[in-house]
């Protein structure tokens, strides 16, 4: 299977949440990056941290798949 097709594939509801969640991270990271205002260099560097661990955490939740809905599907499309 590649990538596409596992992130076309079902996501478990757990990964779902789990992939919210780096989504906020990830916007609330972006967010303090882009910030209009000055604020100190360590705020801004763990503004980053927390952007990349949300993109993360999504990508890896999105690629997640439930095995026993593929193996069904596949046997499926096998017997036509």
């Amino acid at each position: 299977m590649n990538i596409i097709d596992r992130a076309k594939s079902p996501t478990p509801n757990f990964f779902k949440i789990v992939r919210n969640i780096g989504l906020f991270l990830a916007a609330i990271g972006g967010a303090i990056i882009a910030a209009p205002v000055a604020l100190p260099t360590i705020v801004y560097t763990i503004g980053g941290y927390i952007a990349v661990a949300g993109g993360a955490l999504s990508a890896v939740s999105q690629v997640t798949v439930e095995t026993n809905i593929i193996e069904a599907s596949k046997s499926n499309t096998d017997a036509k």
